[in-house]
């Protein structure tokens, strides 16, 4: 049984639902409600919302920070110079030993020579190649203290065939050989019997010799003796006798056109490492210690 309205009873119409949203709020105050709901639905509630995937590892960016973190100390550790090796380290690896098959004096002759050439461009006598200057006028020279003291102060002493002529141990006298490490206290040796001796430098005076070939009209024998104070020297010719303190001898030989600068020199003004000398100042001391 259904019951039917009563006549002259009106039905309430349905009130519409209002949409209760910011954006709908702010489109109807510039649109009217129609162009307002109808923009609010397309632009607002129906526009689809696109989702990234996270779980991607090539668009994590963590894994893209730490890469490019690698990257650069990858970079500065190939650019950084290697950190130099302490004494420690140097005397665990045998930086400074000589193998046994390694001390034999004609491996060290050929040192020799090159450290000649150095000694023959350091004193002027030749050109950076090696060759002598034009004319051969250079290689008259006579070396003098006040021009070339300072550049054999300074000079590098490895491959030097070097001689004790005076010391305080007079065991030291009279050891010869080719000089393979200049330290700071000491010449290392490699004598002509193929041993290794260790020479101090200190109570020691030393003598070596550069040789220098004979320009064409060289033919006379002269000495020239120079007396060194120290480092400095000074020059003045005079009869050589066995109290000079260094001698240049100038000699001629038939098969061989050489003459050998001789110089001598005190370890006590020489303790100076290789390095440490191309830079300093050597000055005029006191050498009546023998």
């Amino acid at each position: 049984m259904t019951s039917s309205p009563r006549p002259g009873v009106s039905t309430p119409a349905a009130t519409p639902t209002t949409i209760s949203h910011p954006a709908h709020t702010l489109l109807q105050r510039a649109h009217s409600p129609d162009t307002a709901s109808r923009i609010f639905t397309d632009k607002v509630r129906n526009k689809p919302l696109l989702l990234q995937p996270t779980s991607s590892t090539d668009k994590d960016k963590r894994a893209l920070r730490r890469h490019v973190r690698l990257r650069k100390k990858e970079y500065h550790l190939r650019k950084r110079k290697p950190r130099p090796l302490s004494a420690k380290e140097k005397r665990t690896l045998g930086v400074f030993e000589l193998r046994k098959e390694e001390i034999k004096y004609e491996i060290y002759q050929k040192l020799h020579d090159m450290w000649n050439g150095y000694m023959l461009e350091v004193l002027g006598y030749t050109t950076k190649d090696g060759k002598t200057h034009a004319g051969g006028a250079q290689l008259n020279k006579t070396v003098t203290a006040q021009g070339s003291g300072s550049l054999l102060a300074s000079a590098d002493f490895h491959g030097a065939l070097v001689e004790v002529v005076r010391a305080k141990d007079v065991g030291k006298i009279g050891c010869k050989g080719i000089v393979v490490r200049d330290t700071r206290y000491t010449f290392v040796l490699v004598t002509e019997q193929n041993e290794v001796k260790t020479v101090p430098k200190k109570d020691c005076v030393f003598r070596y010799g550069v040789e220098v070939p004979l320009s064409n009209g060289q033919t006379e024998e002269k000495k020239t003796v120079v007396r060194n104070d120290g480092a400095g020297r000074k020059e003045q010719e005079q009869p050589v006798d066995d109290n000079n303190e260094m001698e240049i001898e100038k000699e001629e030989s038939e098969g061989n056109k050489t003459r050998t600068l001789v110089f001598e020199l005190h370890g006590n003004q020489f303790e100076f490492r290789p390095a440490e000398r191309a830079s300093r100042k050597f000055k005029w001391k006191v050498t009546d210690y023998l």
